[in-house]
């Protein structure tokens, strides 16, 4: 939970440093090549982390393990699955006001922030995703 609450505290300090104009938004918006490369990364990256953070404990090797093994590691990854989410969510808030507004790492940041709803990082929510009993 600490994880999720700092990403999002991070992203906001972020958006208001930026709309307040204490940060100058566009710094890297003339160079049209790196905007796009970046632009792409971000999508590819955005669109494998989402899903499999949402689908993490379903995987065969790592839900078992933490079925057998119990609380410690199910943290560890628990958190493991929320940085998954709340890194692209970061860095696409950032890279929206790098490179002048562009919408496209606008909307992959609030993609990224509505998953984080899915992924309440509750005990009890892993547990019964990975199907084991404590």
């Amino acid at each position: 939970m600490a994880e999720m609450l700092s990403c999002i505290i991070a992203s906001l300090a972020i958006v208001i440093l930026y709309e307040t104009e204490t940060l100058l938004p566009g710094s890297l918006a003339g160079n049209a090549n790196a905007e796009f490369l970046t632009v792409s990364l971000m999508e590819i990256l955005t669109i494998c982390m989402v899903p499999l953070a949402l689908r993490l404990f379903k995987f065969g090797n790592i839900g078992r393990s933490l079925a057998s093994d119990g609380g410690r590691r199910l943290a560890k990854w628990g958190s493991i699955r929320m940085m998954m989410i709340c890194m692209p969510m970061m860095v696409n808030t950032l890279f929206y006001y790098l490179f002048g507004f562009n919408v496209a790492f606008g909307y992959m940041g609030i993609i990224c922030l509505i998953c984080l709803v899915f992924i309440n990082p509750t005990m009890s929510r892993c547990v019964s995703e990975t199907g084991s009993e404590e």
